[in-house]
């Protein structure tokens, strides 16, 4: 069980920034080739949404994760991140 804890913090935690960053570059690559405002205020949006959501809250959510699983749970130390 402690195993698969830790795999599933492991995609979080890196799994999170790669896609976030990669619709993040994505998104600012496309801005400039749209022509609809609309479409291209949705983009604006993706963009900044998988920074916040990919590159900054994963990560922060392992972390917290990973203090909780160790400090407060009783036998989370055994996951060993």
């Amino acid at each position: 069980m402690a195993e698969t804890v830790r795999n599933i913090f492991s995609i979080i935690q890196f799994g999170g920034p790669l896609i976030g960053g990669t619709l993040f570059l994505a998104a600012t690559v496309a801005t400039p080739a749209v022509r609809r405002a609309d479409l291209k205020k949705e983009i604006k949006e993706l963009r900044n949404q998988a920074l916040i959501w990919g590159v900054i809250v994963a990560p922060l959510a392992t972390v917290i994760l990973q203090f909780l699983l160790n400090n407060v749970v009783a036998g989370g130390a055994s996951c060993g991140f």
